[in-house]
C-alpha cells in the first residue's frame, strides 16, 4: 500500500515552510489519490505535534481528508487517511 511520509525533524523551527511542507504533502496524496500520509513532528515538547494538529484542523484543510490517527505506539507520529 502507497503511502507518503513528511519527517519535519529538520524543519521544526521554520513555521512558514513547516505549514508549505504540509500543504504540499496533503496535495500530492489527493493528486496521487494516496490514501495515507504519515507525519513525523518527533516526540520533543509536543510543540510541533500540536501545530500540525491545528494546520489540519483548519476548515479548509479538514475538508481534503477522512480523518487523523495519533500513533498509539509512537506518540511523535500522525497518520492522515483520505477516502477516494
Amino acid at each position: 500500500m502507497a503511502k507518503l511520509k513528511l519527517d519535519l525533524h529538520n524543519i521544526f523551527n521554520k513555521g512558514d515552510l513547516i505549514q508549505r511542507e504540509l500543504e504540499q504533502i496533503i496535495d500530492e496524496a489527493i493528486e496521487r489519490k494516496i490514501k495515507t500520509v504519515e507525519i513525523i513532528p518527533g516526540k520533543g515538547s509536543g510543540q510541533l505535534k500540536k501545530k500540525v494538529i491545528r494546520f489540519l484542523e483548519q476548515k479548509h484543510i479538514k475538508n481534503k481528508y477522512h480523518r487523523i490517527d495519533k500513533d498509539s505506539k509512537n506518540h511523535g507520529r500522525l497518520f492522515v487517511y483520505f477516502k477516494f
